[in-house]
């Protein structure tokens, strides 16, 4: 097993339960970015999805303000802006607006995918095929917005002259080849899209560009744990999880279900296999299962960071699987400097 260590961060969707509110969700959300700052976790990012009743961090960017507002140390960001469904402009005001008033704090992780159905794209009033097409051309000018001011040129303020830390998050091939051609960080959903987990890390670090960001390749990959005091409690709690992924893949999502004792029953054959296939990295079982699970996918990946969600329904069960996740000996205590060409700054 990897001896490695490595720093950990929190991804969070801000999950409303069954039964519960969104405001609800949002409390216990800065709840767990506390509980995470306490145990020396190194970035808690949240995420945007539309349309979907079991998740509140829809309005990315606001929930990162609440959030960031609430603690004092921990990095927030965006794990992250679907940049189709936005003008480049609004956000780098908003995370300009962010980087003022938490300066050193925030991360803006930028996705390719709209982060919902098409109906709902269309009501965003984004034509998400075309934006996605042109994703390249919108990083780059959202890198301009925070670059020095220009004469005659659009100007975001706040925004212009900021360094806000711009991270590309793939699922598959094309944002890691985007990321290693413009010299950026590069984070794997590993923990929803896992296929091409290994082909996407081995493009980006092997065609990665040395840029006035970053001297070298720096990988963070997304990963399911659910730890528990015993194998059978983490089970347990893991169901809700997959409840939810069977529902999202029946076009029927929900507010995050209970776990149950038993899931015989509740889906085919066939979608058992599909959960299978798709939380193949997830981690599930106790403090010592979930020590040699990860030990284990760090020297798979050799991942720079790892970043860790948790879908448990439960507030405090998912506080304390953090808490054993953090006591793993893998996890770096104090994250090492972040290879920032020609800057001291770490993110």
């Amino acid at each position: 097993m990897s001896s490695r260590r490595v720093p950990f961060s929190v991804l969070d969707l801000s999950p409303i339960v069954e039964g519960g509110s969104a405001a609800g969700a949002m409390r216990n959300t800065l709840d767990l970015a506390r509980h995470a700052e306490r145990l020396g976790f190194h970035r808690f990012w949240l995420a945007e999805h539309h349309n979907m009743p079991g998740i509140a961090s829809a309005a990315t960017s606001v929930v990162i303000g609440f959030v960031a507002g609430g603690t004092e140390r921990i990095r927030v960001g965006s794990g992250g802006i679907m940049l189709p469904n936005h003008s480049p402009l609004v956000i780098a005001e908003q995370f300009g607006t962010l980087e003022s008033l938490y300066p050193g704090r925030i991360d803006l992780g930028l996705g390719r995918a709209p982060g919902t159905d098409r109906r709902t794209a269309h009501a965003l009033r984004r034509d998400a095929d075309v934006r996605a097409d042109l994703f390249p051309q919108d990083v780059a000018e959202l890198q301009g917005y925070f670059g020095p001011p220009v004469p005659g040129a659009v100007r975001a303020v706040p925004g212009t002259g900021l360094n806000v830390p711009i991270w590309l998050l793939g699922s598959s091939l094309f944002s890691a080849q985007l990321a290693a051609a413009l010299g950026l960080p590069f984070a794997f959903a590993a923990h929803f899209a896992p296929d091409l987990l290994l082909h996407a890390l081995d493009l980006y670090r092997s065609r990665f560009q040395p840029s006035a960001v970053l001297a070298k390749p720096y990988a963070m990959v997304g990963v399911t744990v659910i730890a528990a005091d015993t194998d059978e409690e983490a089970r347990r709690l893991f169901t809700s999880q997959q409840l939810q992924f069977i529902n999202l893949r029946r076009g029927t999502p929900t507010q995050l279900q209970p776990p149950v004792a038993s899931t015989e029953g509740l889906w085919s054959a066939d979608e058992q296999l599909g959960l299978e296939s798709t939380l193949r990295y997830a981690m599930v079982g106790s403090p010592e299962r979930i020590g040699s699970d990860i030990g284990r996918f760090l020297e798979m990946t050799q991942a720079d960071e790892l970043m860790i969600g948790a879908h448990i329904y439960d507030h405090a069960a998912r506080l304390r699987s953090f808490e054993i996740a953090a006591g793993t000996p893998a996890r770096e205590p104090e994250p090492q400097p972040f290879p920032v060409a020609g800057a001291s700054s770490r993110i």
